[in-house]
């Protein structure tokens, strides 16, 4: 198990280059399994999340040919479907919570898909009916063994139906998408996510030839086909790393340049950075971040205290909240974070707390910041990374700190960040990776 040396209070000053989208990716990887002719997908991260996914599709018979450092090829012509009920899928897919995913790419070509109960971050309860709830109205038969937590659909045919989720689930979504595209006449999908990276997938698989409509709403129709064919695809920068490069600058007052960010797929994001009073501006397709010595958080109009609450897309997305929560140590003024969906994620708050941070765990989804505008810098500690985005929250706390931190379970950080503590050392960060 490995852990960071961080030695805290350092400016950094240089470019950054986000990574591909980890959350989109996972999606546009099942979806290789829908035709037996080649697909290429550019701009994939390396991330340890992301190599396991390879992995399996390798170990199910999908050709995988590593084109360059990011760029893969795949053919999906002899898929191995009996490693789906073998005791080495039983553990590879249980230790990767997106490989729930494969299932409806698996259930629509072939009749059948299974997967282990995934793992995945320890963020609270993330449920699969959704999923299968989207399964069972296409028309597969449904089964659970309870002793090996292991989910299984099976289906001679699917069949277009119209369906209203219980919740705008991501992952789900992106699933029931995939097992429809090649069900028998029209499936509406109502109360979809509509998220950026599920537009992306409809895009490809549209480009593949489905028959996708109502592509950025909460409404998708999709009309079956017989077949999809190859096509090339490229994944988009990652939203949630380029708010974690804004928590950076920030926190370490500094200045930074992120490029090629893909401005008009960040909803939000920008304005609730704004509102926390951070400057930075839109220089064609890149976000430069000046040196700034303070920030102060915006009241709302009536003076009442900013509350931030993630929401379903177009809201606020979840998995920058903990970022949000270490900026707004520094700042000045008060924060109330609202973490609506998951009711571990702000558990993390008391390595904060540890470091001199004024935050005040209120329940398990709300956590009040008071600001110290750098009148007292947090302080180096030794902490474990409990999850991938409270890991990197950590670890932006660790730079902005006065002394040298440890952080430990880094293999948490890595499953979403590629080769952070090289990255941070290009733009002046003193980190060191310890093998332990």
């Amino acid at each position: 198990m490995a852990s960071f040396k961080i030695e805290g209070g350092h400016k950094l000053n240089g470019t950054i280059t986000p990574q591909g989208a980890k959350n989109e990716v996972l999606q546009i990887l099942c979806a290789v399994l829908l035709t037996p002719e080649k697909v290429t997908i550019h701009n994939v991260p390396d991330i340890i999340d992301v190599n396991k996914l390879i992995f399996i599709l390798g170990e199910l018979g999908v050709k995988v040919n590593k084109l360059s450092s990011n760029s893969y090829e795949f053919q999906a012509d002899k898929v191995n479907l009996e490693y789906l009920e073998s005791s080495d899928f039983k553990r590879d897919g249980s230790s990767l919570r997106g490989s729930i995913m494969i299932v409806g790419p698996l259930l629509a070509r072939f009749g059948k898909g299974y997967i282990p109960k995934p793992g995945g971050d320890k963020i609270g309860r993330r449920r699969l009916d959704t999923h299968f709830e989207g399964f069972i109205n296409l028309g597969a038969k449904f089964r659970y063994n309870k002793e090996d937590k292991f989910y299984g659909v099976e289906a001679d045919e699917l069949f277009g139906t119209d369906m209203l989720l219980d919740e705008a689930s991501v992952t789900g979504t992106a699933n029931i998408l995939m097992a429809s595209v090649l069900a028998k006449g029209t499936t509406t999908i109502y109360n979809a996510a509509c998220e950026p990276y599920i537009q992306q997938l409809c895009k490809m698989l549209n480009l593949m030839g489905a028959n996708i409509t109502g592509v950025g709403s909460n409404l998708l129709t999709i009309t079956g086909v017989d077949s999809l064919g190859g096509c090339e695809h490229r994944v988009l920068p990652d939203m949630i790393e380029i708010g974690s490069w804004i928590g950076v600058a920030v926190m370490t007052r500094s200045e930074l340049t992120i490029k090629n960010v893909s401005w008009e797929n960040l909803g939000q994001i920008p304005d609730i950075f704004r509102k926390l009073g951070i400057q930075f501006e839109k220089r064609g397709d890149d976000i430069y971040i000046p040196e700034q010595e303070s920030y102060e958080i915006q009241n709302y109009i009536d003076g009442s205290v900013l509350t931030i609450a993630d929401a379903p897309w177009p809201g606020f997305t979840p998995d920058l909240l903990s970022i949000v929560l270490v900026i707004a140590t520094q700042a000045k003024g008060t924060v109330l974070i609202h973490q609506k969906m998951f009711e571990s994620r702000l558990f993390f708050v008391d390595k904060l707390i540890d470091m001199g941070a004024k935050v005040i765990l209120c329940d398990p989804h709300r956590a009040t910041v008071i600001g110290q505008n750098f009148q007292s810098s947090l302080k180096s500690t030794t902490m474990t990374s409990p999850d991938i985005r409270a890991g990197i929250s950590l670890l932006i706390a660790a730079l902005s700190a006065t002394g040298t931190s440890t952080i430990h379970n880094i293999e948490q950080i890595d499953r979403g960040y590629e080769n952070i503590e090289a990255r941070l050392k290009s733009i002046g960060a003193k980190i060191e990776r310890i093998n332990n």
